[in-house]
C-alpha cells in the first residue's frame, strides 16, 4: 500500500457522471486512488464539501494590449485570481498581427504568461490570413497551440477575416486537425445599426444594445456554421450571448458542421437594463448584454448541452480605464469574472434548478478539456490525472464585493450579488494553492500546458477533400 502524499478525507466527489462519496489521494503531482483510503503524509478534511475538477476557463484576456491601454491583470494577478475561484487552468490568446508570423506571437505571449501560478495555454489569434501562411498554423502546433482564433467584427482596427480568407483557413485547420475559434458579430451588420445612431444616441450607453444586436451575432454564426460545415474543420463559437445566436449554432450542427458553443456569466445573469444605471459603462464589452429573455435561453442551452461549456471572458479594466468621455465608442470593453465564474454557476444555476451538479463539473471542466486537446491529463478525477480539484462549501453564503476580490479591477458587474456556496480550497497539480481565504502559491509555478489534437464530439460534416468556387478547403482529418 502506497503512502499518499496527500489524501482528501470526507467529500462528495462530483463529476460529469455521477456524484458519490469518496476519498481521493494524490502522489506528486498526479491523482492516485479513489475510495475508503488511509492517511497520507498530509490530509485534509473535505466533510460536507463537493470535491470538483479543477475549472478550466478557456478564455481569458490577461495583460491585454488595446493599443489605448492594458488590461488590469497580468498574469500573476490574474492567475492569483483565478485559484482563488477554483481555476486550476486558464487559456489566453497570442496578440495577432499582421507583421509576425502565429509562432512567433506565442513566442513572446509565452514569455509574458511565466508569472502564472497555474496551469496555462493559449490560443493563436489569426489576423491578415492569406495564402502561404499555412506552414504557420504548423509550427504554432509543434510549439503546443492547436486552437486558432478569427474575429469577424473589429474592421476599422484590421483584426477582421473577411469570409473567402476565412474559408481558406479554416480548410488548414481542418486538415491539420486544429479548432477554429470565432467572435462572432457580423461587422456589416453592426456598422448599418450604428450609422443610424444619432449623435445624442450614441451619447448614451443604452444604445451599445441597439448598435451591436443580437442580429448581428446570429448572422455570424451562421456564416461560421456554413464555412465550418463546407470545410470540416471544428468550429467553436466564443462568448455566445443570445437566443438567435443559439438557434444558428444548432442549425449549424443541422447542416453538418462540427460546431461547439460557450457563454459566459455576464451573458447569463445582466441584462442590457444595466446600461442604463449611474455607472452603465462599467458594462462595456463585446457582444453587448441581452434580454432577460435571452439569460433563460442560455439557462437552457448550457443545462441541455446545445451549449458545450462556461468561460469567464474575464477581461479587467478599472474604473479610471473605463471613464466615461461622452460615448460607448472607445471604451474598452471587457469584464473581470475568472474568480466568480464557478460560484456564480453553482450559486444562480445549480441552486436554482437550472443546472445539475453533474452538469457543473461538465461545463466548468471536462467539456472545454476534451475539446482543446488537454484531456484526460486535464478536466476529471481519475487516477493519473493532474491533480488539479476544487474543494467547494455549498453552505457559506457570501455577497460579491470588488473590494473583497483580488482581481485588479477596482469594480464587479455582479456587485452586491448574494451567493450560496464558496471554494473553500483549491490544488493545482496536488499543491494547495488557496484555502480559507489565503492564496498559498507561488510566483511562476504555472505550467505551459502543450495540446494535443482535440477530439471530435459532437455534429461532424462528412470526411475528404472539399471545394467552393475553385477554392481547395482542405481535408477533414
Amino acid at each position: 500500500m502506497p503512502v499518499y502524499d496527500l489524501v482528501i478525507h470526507g467529500g462528495t466527489v462530483v463529476t460529469p457522471h455521477g456524484v458519490f462519496s469518496s476519498d481521493v489521494a494524490v502522489l506528486g503531482e498526479k491523482i492516485a486512488a479513489l475510495g475508503d483510503l488511509p492517511e497520507g503524509k498530509n490530509n485534509v478534511d473535505a466533510s460536507g464539501k463537493f470535491v470538483l475538477p479543477g475549472v478550466i476557463d478557456s478564455h481569458v484576456h490577461l495583460a491585454l494590449d488595446t493599443g489605448e491601454t492594458v488590461s488590469s491583470d497580468d498574469f500573476y494577478s490574474g492567475t492569483v485570481a483565478a485559484a482563488c475561484g477554483g481555476v486550476t487552468s486558464v487559456m489566453d490568446f497570442s496578440a495577432g498581427s499582421r507583421e509576425r508570423a502565429i509562432p512567433d506571437d506565442i513566442r513572446i505571449r509565452l514569455e509574458t504568461a511565466a508569472p502564472s501560478v497555474v496551469d496555462y495555454s493559449l490560443h493563436g489569434e489569426v489576423i491578415g490570413w492569406h495564402p502561404g501562411r499555412e506552414e504557420e498554423i504548423s509550427a504554432a502546433m509543434e510549439l503546443g497551440v492547436g486552437s486558432f482564433k478569427f474575429f469577424m467584427a473589429y474592421g476599422k482596427s484590421g483584426k477582421r477575416t473577411a469570409l473567402g480568407e476565412m474559408l481558406q483557413a479554416f480548410g488548414t485547420l481542418a486538415a491539420k486537425g486544429a479548432v477554429a475559434l470565432v467572435h462572432a458579430e457580423e461587422e456589416n451588420i453592426i456598422e448599418a445599426c450604428s450609422s443610424r445612431l444619432s449623435p445624442e444616441e450614441k451619447g448614451s450607453m443604452g444604445s451599445v444594445a441597439a448598435a451591436r444586436p443580437d442580429l448581428c451575432e446570429a448572422a455570424a454564426v451562421n456564416e461560421a456554421g456554413w464555412a465550418a460545415a463546407v470545410t470540416g474543420v471544428r468550429c467553436h463559437v466564443v462568448h455566445l450571448s443570445s437566443a438567435r445566436g443559439l438557434e444558428e449554432v444548432r442549425q449549424a450542427r443541422r447542416r453538418g458542421a462540427a460546431m461547439t458553443a460557450e457563454t459566459c456569466p455576464q451573458y447569463l445573469l445582466l441584462s442590457s437594463d444595466v446600461y442604463g444605471r449611474p455607472e452603465g459603462h462599467l458594462f462595456s464589452a463585446a457582444p453587448a448584454l441581452r434580454s432577460r429573455e435571452d439569460n433563460e435561453v442560455l439557462w437552457k442551452g448550457l443545462a441541455s448541452g446545445n451549449l458545450d461549456f462556461a468561460a469567464s471572458d474575464h477581461c479587467p479594466f478599472t474604473r479610471a480605464q473605463k471613464k466615461w468621455r461622452g460615448t460607448f465608442e472607445g471604451l474598452p470593453g471587457g469584464l473581470p469574472g475568472v474568480e466568480t465564474l464557478l460560484p456564480i454557476l453553482y450559486s444562480e444555476g445549480v441552486l436554482r434548478g437550472r443546472l445539475t451538479l453533474c452538469d457543473l463539473a461538465r461545463i466548468t471542466s471536462e467539456n472545454a478539456a476534451r475539446l482543446f486537446g488537454l484531456y484526460p491529463r486535464k478536466g476529471c478525477l481519475l487516477p493519473g490525472s493532474d491533480a488539479d480539484m476544487v474543494l467547494l462549501d455549498p453552505e457559506e453564503a457570501w455577497t460579491v464585493r470588488a473590494g473583497t476580490l483580488r482581481t485588479n479591477a477596482d469594480f464587479s458587474p455582479y456587485e452586491g450579488l448574494q451567493l450560496k456556496g464558496k471554494v473553500s480550497s483549491t490544488l493545482s497539480r496536488g499543491e494547495l494553492v488557496y484555502s480559507e481565504g489565503c492564496f498559498l502559491g507561488k510566483k511562476g509555478r504555472g505550467k505551459f500546458l502543450p495540446r494535443r489534437r482535440a477530439e471530435r464530439f459532437g455534429s461532424l460534416s462528412s470526411t475528404g477533400a472539399h471545394s467552393v468556387g475553385g477554392l481547395f478547403l482542405g481535408t477533414a482529418p
